[in-house]
């Protein structure tokens, strides 16, 4: 499980980050925007890595059952 940290920034806006994908940053007007399209960016990052044969955190084992 990916875990996501949110923060209200200076100017209202929030920003949320999935740590274990470096990069993976976005804003929103509210606390679950925000959350949505950092889950929405690390769901396309992890796909782009899975596509070049790149490495995967240790939390995206839990995201399928084999």
């Amino acid at each position: 499980m990916f875990k996501i940290e949110t923060e209200r920034e200076k100017d209202g806006r929030w920003i949320a980050e999935v740590p274990a994908l470096p990069g993976v940053l976005a804003y929103g007007k509210n606390e679950p925007e925000a959350r949505a399209h950092a889950i929405a960016l690390a769901l396309r990052v992890i796909a782009d890595r899975l596509d070049n044969g790149e490495p995967l955190p240790a939390e995206a084992s839990s995201l399928f059952a084999a």
